[in-house]
């Protein structure tokens, strides 16, 4: 097909239908079906631990320990690919090579068991590595395909268009879970049971096989994820550009080029006042806000006063309901403020209230309390996701490189996540209470402040 213009609402549009697209995984996988599904595998377990690598790991902490591996392989090889892309300039294949890895890995969570943990481990591995390495790419189209003063719309459009399809989705996997006879799963009883056994028996028997059948519900949502995320990219991969093609064939000496173009990043970054700045205050309240919103929901499991186990699922999906919803009221309200007040005071604001939130997770018991953290938390994460990828963008000096600086970046944004999810996981591990790590963000939010309040209004 013939190229597009930059700027031009087709190639908008289709850049932002892959957060229609890969959201799915965030939702269901990292945020929702997943982190119940792998909490109920611990069901009867006073403790909750599991031995892996010649160790025995707090369920959470286990879980979490391997979120941060991940996301450091993916700090480590994404400037080397972002490299290589950079150079053959054909950086879609890259973002599609990650989305196919992320969307198997879903399907293979299929297969997930305490008994067979560490292959279990890999394809949770493969999910999430697949999904954060495709945005290395995916976010570094931005500057290429939309001028600066669309970004912080696109942007907004994307997320938004993230939340609407993965909660599509999610109400879809939410009522097979529920209601796991509606779509063929099994919950019937042994006819001899129903002769036989008591009124309790059969109540019993009634409920383990509902619990059985939700169990494969839940596996089968994993399913539909990557089925989701493959198919639905497919449209952004035929209309997105290829790359800026230079004819180069990828050889040894090129492999660490991404590395060697960060070097050159930060070197150009202590001309860049402002955006120097603005990345190390970034580096700080990103790694607090994806630390929390990756365990927000085991965090809910263990910590709050549900009543019945059938009553904890309902609730947290609902949560994530609510928090989806939300945030796309955030994410186009954070477009409005940072367009009337400008994004860095936008970004102080919403800061305070995350750091507020740590507080308030410290203190909450009950489903009301939570409800109503999700719905803080709906309210600012769009919007500070949306907000910081596309203030870093308009900082950016003119320059052709965008992917080197956007892989500077996206280091910077896992690093930091790794930083603060191995803090998380050590305080779960050694005090028992995720209570006590949540509370421990605060301090990242507040230093996240007092660094914003330094980035200079224009560049010096």
């Amino acid at each position: 097909m013939a190229k597009l213009e930059k700027g031009s609402k087709k190639l908008l549009n289709a850049w932002a239908f892959y957060d229609w697209a890969n959201s799915v995984y965030t939702l269901t996988i990292a945020s929702s079906i997943f982190p119940i599904f792998y909490s109920a595998l611990f069901l009867g377990q006073v403790e909750k631990t599991v031995p892996a690598f010649g160790m025995v790991f707090k369920s959470t902490a286990l879980i979490t320990y391997v979120t941060a591996f991940t996301f450091l392989v993916v700090a480590f090889t994404s400037p080397i690919l972002s490299g290589i892309a950079d150079y053959v300039g054909n950086k879609k294949n890259f973002m599609k090579f990650f989305c196919y890895v992320g969307g198997l890995g879903c399907i293979g969570l299929y297969f997930f068991s305490i008994n067979n943990i560490h292959l279990s481990l890999l394809f949770y591995f493969m999910g999430l590595i697949g999904y954060w390495g495709s945005l290395v790419f995916y976010n570094s189209y931005l500057p290429d395909i939309a001028f600066p003063e669309q970004q912080d719309a696109i942007s907004a459009k994307g997320f938004s268009m993230g939340y609407i399809g993965s909660v599509i989705l999610l109400l879809l996997n939410l009522a097979m879970v529920m209601k796991p006879d509606w779509f063929g799963f099994d919950i019937s009883i042994s006819e001899s049971l129903k002769e036989t056994g008591t009124e309790a028996q059969i109540a019993e028997a009634l409920k383990d096989a509902k619990g059985s059948a939700s169990m494969e519900a839940m596996r089968i949502s994993f399913v539909t994820v990557g089925l989701w995320w493959i198919l639905f990219s497919q449209y952004t991969f035929y209309i997105l550009p290829k790359g800026v093609s230079n004819g180069h064939k990828v050889t040894k000496a090129v492999v660490f080029n991404g590395l060697k173009e960060l070097k050159l990043v930060w070197n150009q970054l202590k001309q860049n006042l402002r955006l120097k700045r603005y990345l190390v205050a970034f580096f700080v309240f990103s790694m607090a806000v994806q630390t929390i919103m990756l365990v927000a929901v085991y965090f809910g499991e263990e910590e709050i006063a549900w009543g019945s186990s059938d009553a904890k699922t309902q609730g947290l999906i609902v949560s994530i309901l609510v928090i989806q919803l939300v945030a796309i009221l955030g994410a186009v309200l954070t477009s409005i403020a940072s367009s009337k007040f400008g994004n860095i005071k936008t970004l102080i604001v919403i800061n305070f209230i995350w750091m507020s939130l740590c507080v308030y997770a410290y203190f909450m018991e009950t489903p009301v309390q939570f409800y109503i953290a999700a719905s803080l938390v709906g309210l600012v994460m769009g919007g500070i996701q949306a907000l910081a990828r596309s203030t870093y963008s308009k900082f950016l000096p003119e320059t052709d490189d965008t992917t080197s600086y956007f892989s500077f970046y996206d280091v910077a944004e896992k690093i930091g996540i790794v930083i603060g999810m191995v803090i998380f996981a050590t305080i779960d591990q050694i005090t028992g209470s995720m209570r006590n790590a949540i509370l421990f963000l605060f301090i990242f939010f507040f230093v996240g402040i007092v660094l914003l309040y330094r980035v200079p209004k224009e560049n010096k």
